[in-house]
């Protein structure tokens, strides 16, 4: 299968990221993926009916203060809005992200 590309939306200042990430949705192998310097950052997830398990989220330590995961999430968490996804955050980082984004909340699967 081929990957879908994402739109991009940048969530950090254009000081931090030099352009808008171009996100790429994986559906067969369950990963976003943005190449960034010839290096993949990734998000990978587990989907349960209409609930985004979401696993892991990685950025490669050369590229680490750029604003990449956050914006990587931003754009991984629009995608499961508008394919009416819900969100369980198994992933420390996207909890923490998603506890400092008020405006995600709605997304959380509720028990």
């Amino acid at each position: 299968m081929t990957p879908t590309p994402v739109p991009a939306v940048p969530a950090v200042p254009a000081a931090q990221v030099a352009a808008p990430l171009a996100v790429l949705h994986d559906r067969s192998a369950c990963r976003f993926e943005a190449v960034v310097d010839g290096l993949p950052c990734v998000v990978d997830y587990a989907l349960h009916g209409s609930v985004m398990r979401i696993l892991h989220t990685g950025v490669p330590a050369r590229l680490a203060g750029r604003g990449l995961a956050g914006a990587l999430v931003h754009e991984v968490l629009a995608q499961a809005r508008a394919l009416g996804w819900r969100v369980r955050p198994v992933c420390s980082y996207v909890a923490a992200y998603m506890q400092r984004h008020p405006e995600t909340h709605d997304l959380l699967e509720h028990p």
